[in-house]
């Protein structure tokens, strides 16, 4: 989230960097029990046994703010936080910390994955106050929800020039009793400030088309062309900015320019598939790596990491065919499918990356679960542990570079990365690389049932709809890629469980998340953008007209709930919960997409399917609204680029006239889908339930049918078309001029 704004009014804000250290929540005191206990969310029961009285975000704790004229202390984190366990074992499961906390504050915790509305409003505040952010967020209110000092962690005691918790819990405290009145008006000043900072970009603004160039540019510049990634440590994998090059790349594939962006986004895709943030024996990606060589990670997995990750290595090789790329996307696929799909459907948000040593002992640490040593190694694998090492860098001291592992974490223990490739590992050892590769696999095999032994790490089994909606677009993608029908059970699944424990007929509301049943929370903007998305994708994929209809009513309620009519784009909220005091636009493209970015995506998508120049200038309005942030800076919104280089595209839909299970219709979708289109739409003219809805809109889908008896294939840009083409590689010289 970009900070177009700083305060000069702040007297209480310090900005505290994190120390490490290990922690466990489930190592609170057991006799106490707060207001926690009777939420869903796993991260709100983490904290229903510490001896602070927590309170959830909503009127009780308000109120008892009012009436006992305390300011509220807002601590947001999520339940696979590594440094939100660390906080809450230093202080939150002190007595001697609560006890100054149940005094003189009155206590909330928020989980962000649940409340990400509330999240983004002090998020807000607190980046532009501090200069960073992050998790655990640490806030303190005014009783009227007023921001006033904001941090992130802080230590029990003081390090390092940094104030302890304790003795900032004090400060405050005594400045409040003191001088509460003007903290107040401090307050509001700093409300009226971040108000301000939401309405200063509203203006519509023209987007010069060169500023696909610039952020090429801007993205280059910081491109590491030794390790891949980009920025030196810590690295993170910006799917966004991978989705980006992609599309750059396919603007003008002879440039130079667009070679040098491809070239960026295989290179990275290499490098993190080599490193140890990615999971060599069970799957996935962790959560970012901590030096430029990918090698450390933090070890949590986040699903929208996944999901997002999925699709970039899709997309690689779908341009290069090489099967490297495909490889890595089933690895992940594969790993969502095993440990983070609910027996309904539904996928799981994270893992954790702490996680116990041994079972029945309290010892713990991050990694715990995927690191090795040498000695563990050589005892599971014997003889073939020599091969095994040179490949993945196992070493008797440890494999940590110098400079990643400041605590001493991993001294002689290993984290997988690949220093060698199969061909040199089977130089070194005079074997043959089908050989290596036998034996790296039954080695992997082996290993991975060994850990599976191990104490795993915590499991958020909350639901998100964002996030599921950002998977089922995975899955579908690869099922259409790689025709997999697994893939496609796999995300009409997750489709049919969205629908049904998320949405309902009944209500026609998206909800936030399900556990236990649905949650309460009505779904954001970024919820039915991310589910849009995946439908859209679904559809591609099955030609179920199903999919579509239901995208098309997601998409109505967004726009009726979010969408500014005034200036365009999507605010994130829906302005009905009068608690969270801003209603913001997100500007950047970070972890997860903003939602306007994927909204005018879909908006984009869907005015093609039905021939709607109202979705398309709706699409082009939100873009235009984030001209000032692009014209800034051009590559805080890589995703947004991605649409507006759709906006900028001539329409282009391909129909396939055909029996949707008949062998030459599947050969003509089959052909199709070798070919990254991106800015291109495939419908199905099934000659039933299918054809006769898209043809309520869209007249020359209405007309399209077979010829000769055979299946067809209509290529068109604004639904005028070639000649239609019965013969595949007809159709591929079509797609391929």
């Amino acid at each position: 989230m970009t900070s177009r704004f700083r305060f000069g009014f702040l007297a209480l804000t310090w900005l505290v960097t994190s120390v490490n250290s290990p922690a466990d929540p489930a190592s609170a005191r057991r006799e106490h029990v707060n207001r926690l206990a009777g939420e869903k969310s796993p991260y709100l029961l983490q904290h229903a046994h510490n001896p602070v009285d927590w309170y959830p975000w909503g009127e009780e704790a308000f109120a008892k703010a009012h009436r006992e004229n305390k300011p509220i202390f807002l601590s947001v984190g999520y339940s696979t936080c590594h440094w939100c366990h660390v906080m809450a074992h230093e202080s939150f499961e002190s007595e001697e910390v609560a006890a100054i906390m149940n005094r003189e504050f009155v206590n909330i915790k928020v989980d962000r994955e649940e409340r990400p509305d509330v999240d983004r409003v002090y998020m807000t505040f607190v980046q532009a106050t501090t200069g960073g952010g992050g998790w655990p967020m640490s806030v303190w209110l005014t009783p009227d929800r007023k921001p006033f000092v904001g941090g992130t962690y802080f230590p029990p005691q003081d390090r390092y020039g940094q104030p302890g918790f304790k003795k900032v819990l004090e400060r405050i405290a005594a400045a409040w009793k003191q001088n509460h009145e003007n903290i107040v008006e401090q307050g509001g000043k700093i409300v009226v400030a971040l108000r301000e900072s939401q309405s200063a970009a509203t203006d519509q603004g023209k987007i010069d088309p060169a500023i696909l160039d610039t952020a090429y540019e801007q993205i280059a510049s910081s491109y590491d062309s030794q390790q891949g990634g980009f920025g030196n440590a810590p690295k993170f994998p910006r799917p966004v900015t991978l989705n980006f090059l992609t599309r750059f790349y396919t603007r003008d594939p002879r440039s130079e320019s667009s070679r040098h962006a491809l070239e960026m986004d295989l290179f990275t895709l290499r490098k993190m598939a080599a490193g140890g943030m990615h999971d060599h024996l069970g799957g996935g990606f962790h959560r970012y790596s901590v030096d430029r060589y990918w090698h450390v990670p933090h070890f949590e997995k986040m699903l929208y990491d996944q999901a997002q990750l999925a699709v970039a290595y899709l997309d690689a090789f779908q341009i290069t065919r090489d099967r490297q790329y495909e490889s890595v996307a089933r690895d992940i696929l594969d790993y969502v499918a095993r440990d983070m799909t609910s027996k309904d459907g539904g996928f799981f948000s994270a893992e954790d990356a702490d996680s116990l040593f041994e079972h029945g002992k309290p010892e713990h640490g991050e990694g715990a679960f995927y690191i090795w040593t040498k000695k563990e190694i050589y005892t599971a694998l014997g003889d073939a542990a020599e091969i095994f090492d040179f490949h993945y860098g196992v070493q008797s001291h440890g494999n940590a570079p110098e400079g990643s592992d400041p605590q001493e974490e991993f001294r002689g223990q290993n984290i997988l990365i690949e220093r060698h490739t199969i061909a040199e590992t089977g130089q070194h050892f005079k074997k043959s690389e089908d050989e290596v590769h036998q034996s790296l696999t039954r080695a992997r095999e082996r290993l991975f049932s060994i850990r599976a032994k191990r104490p795993r790490p915590h499991l958020d089994d909350k639901i998100i709809a964002a996030w599921n909606g950002l998977m089922i677009s995975a899955y579908a993608r690869a099922a259409q890629l790689l025709d997999e029908p697994r893939y496609l059970e796999i995300a009409t699944r997750a489709a049919n469980f969205t629908r049904k424990q998320l949405w309902g007929d009944s209500r026609k509301l998206l909800f936030r998340s399900y556990r236990d049943g649905c949650g309460n929370i009505e779904g954001f903007a970024d919820d039915y953008a991310f589910v849009v998305r995946g439908l859209l994708d679904l559809y591609e994929a099955s030609f179920d007209i199903e999919w579509l209809k239901f995208a098309t009513q997601l998409q109505e309620t967004q726009d009726r709930l979010f969408f500014d009519e005034k200036n365009g784009g999507y605010f994130s909220t829906s302005g009905k919960d009068e608690s969270v005091f801003l209603r913001i636009k997100d500007d950047n493209d970070s972890a997860e997409p903003a939602a306007s970015s994927i909204a005018a995506l879909n908006l984009l998508r869907l005015a093609q399917f039905h021939d709607d120049k109202q979705l398309e200038d709706r699409a082009k309005k939100t873009i235009g609204v984030f001209a000032p942030t692009l014209s800034h800076f051009a590559s805080a919104m890589p995703q947004m680029l991605v649409a507006l280089d759709y906006s900028l595209s001539k329409p282009r839909q391909i129909v396939i006239a055909g029996k949707p299970d008949a062998p030459e219709t599947k050969e003509l979708v089959k052909e199709v889908r070798q070919h990254l289109l991106p800015n291109t739409i495939l419908l199905l003219a099934d000659g039933a339930e299918g054809q006769k809805y898209l043809g309520e809109k869209n007249e020359a889908v209405r007309a399209m049918s077979m010829v000769d008896g055979k299946s067809a294939a209509y290529v068109c840009e604004n639904f005028t078309c070639k000649t239609p083409v019965t013969d595949s590689k007809e159709l591929a010289d079509l797609l391929n001029f």
